[in-house]
Order: structure tokens, then C-alpha cells, then sequence
């Protein structure tokens, strides 16, 4: 960490995809990865920064899979924020294990594993210094974690959402399909619905596109990303209001 690193943002929610948790292996927690974020979480919040989290569940089940077929869309999506709880309980003690205190709030309420999520109790702990993981989604079926993102990240006045993936931002079209594909540095909102760039699903993008909340999408399995991101480093891609500009990253 630089010596006099200054934050650019006071209070962030961090979304992490399961399927990021699971790493290089096809289902579960890497172990690897789970470290490597719970690094990244308790340098920045010794930074001073607050840091809330949102998980997801998919390196164990989600609504929409395979595995969920031939079940009721609302039994599998229950089925998906228990998922969540393994994560966010599993992520809290690689992140203690870093001497950081850590708070689960589950939308849906399990006493003996986590706090039942109350937006008042959350923003105490933040107060605190302590990192909140939000588990279960909203608790309701049929909304994403990154739904569930977008709503912690307005309840709690969170300055960013900070949505780390395995790509390393948002391009024009598919690189892995098109060679000539182009990175952007920062898009706004409504460039990025009119070229249907996928940022987050519908709803959640909805909500933070009427709130001004920006997104940075950044590739959180390089080490120190989280860091430069906080920092206020030119990392991945930032959706911004529509009074702002388009960029691409230079070729």
C-alpha cells in the first residue's frame, strides 16, 4: 500500500459474483481466491474506507441454472440466497482471519449464522469499521444479487458500486469473439443501454442509472485491484451519468 495512499471514495459495495469464488475449479470456493479478496477487503477498509459487500451464489446454485430445472422458479431462488450464505459466512472468516471484524446480514433471517439484515444496524456497523457482507439477495425471488447490490449500495449511501468480474471491464462487443473489440474507460448510462452492453442485469442497472450511483467494473482476480480501484486508478470501466463523456482505453 503507498505510504500516503488517499481514498477517492468514502464508502463503497463491493459485488462479487460466485462464479468468481470458485476460481479456476468448475464448482465450490477456491481457497485461493477466497484469500486473495479477503486481502484486498482488509487493506481497504484499514484505508479508512467502509466497505460493505454484496455476494453472490453461483459456484453453488442459482435460480436460472441447470441444476434448477424442473423446480419452481421461486423454490430454486430460495435455493440460490442459502447458496449466497455460504459464501458471505465463508468469505467473513477468511476476512477476520486478516484481523478485520466482519459483519453477515442475511435478508433472510437465520440467527445462529448471521445478523437479519436491517439497513440502520448495517450503516452502525460501517460506523465501526467494520465490513458488511450482505447475504440472500433482497430475500425475495426473482431479483439478482446484483438487484440486491444496487439496493444495498442506495440504502446505505454507498459513493460507488464496485462490480469485480473475471474480465477486466466493458468492451464494445464480445472480445473473446472479436479481435477488434474496444475497451471502454468510462460510459454512460444511456450509451451503454442503447448498445446493450450487458453491465448488470435490467433492474439493478435501472436502479442505479435514476440514483446517479456510478459502477466500476473491474477484473478482481489480479491481486491489488480492489486497492487501485479505491484509490481512484484508472482500473476497468466506470458507467457514469449521462452529463459525462464516453472514452475508450487507448489501442
Amino acid at each position: 500500500m503507498p505510504a500516503q495512499a488517499k481514498a477517492a471514495f468514502k464508502r463503497v459495495l463491493l459485488k462479487l459474483s460466485g462464479e468468481a469464488l470458485m476460481g479456476p475449479q468448475g464448482y465450490g470456493i477456491s481457497t485461493d481466491v477466497l484469500i486473495s479478496v479477503a486481502k484486498d477487503c482488509a487493506e481497504i477498509s484499514r484505508l479508512g474506507i467502509d466497505v460493505a459487500i454484496v455476494v453472490g451464489g453461483g459456484n453453488i446454485f442459482r435460480g436460472v441454472s441447470e441444476s434448477a430445472k424442473g423446480m419452481d422458479r421461486a423454490s430454486a431462488d430460495y435455493v440460490g440466497m442459502l447458496a449466497t450464505v455460504m459464501n458471505a459466512v465463508s468469505l467473513q472468516d477468511a476476512i477476520e482471519k486478516e484481523g478485520v471484524v466482519t459483519r453477515v446480514l442475511s435478508a433472510i433471517e437465520m440467527s445462529q449464522l448471521a445478523e437479519p439484515y436491517i439497513r440502520r444496524r448495517a450503516i452502525r456497523h460501517l460506523e465501526k469499521a467494520r465490513v458488511v457482507i450482505f447475504a440472500a439477495g433482497t430475500g425475495n425471488p426473482f431479483f439478482t444479487t446484483d438487484t440486491a447490490a444496487a439496493l444495498r449500495a442506495m440504502e446505505i449511501g454507498a459513493d460507488v458500486l464496485l462490480k469485480a468480474t473475471k474480465v477486466d471491464g466493458v468492451y464494445d462487443k464480445d472480445p473473446r469473439k472479436h479481435a477488434d473489440a474496444r475497451r471502454y474507460t468510462q460510459v454512460t448510462f444511456t450509451d451503454a443501454l442503447k448498445n446493450d452492453l450487458k453491465v448488470m442485469d435490467a433492474t439493478a442497472f435501472a436502479l442505479c442509472r435514476d440514483n446517479e450511483l456510478p459502477i466500476i467494473v473491474f477484473d478482481m482476480t489480479k491481486r491489488g485491484n480492489i486497492m487501485r480501484v479505491v484509490l481512484g486508478e484508472p482500473v476497468g470501466t466506470t458507467i457514469v451519468k449521462d452529463n459525462e463523456q464516453t472514452r475508450f482505453a487507448e489501442a
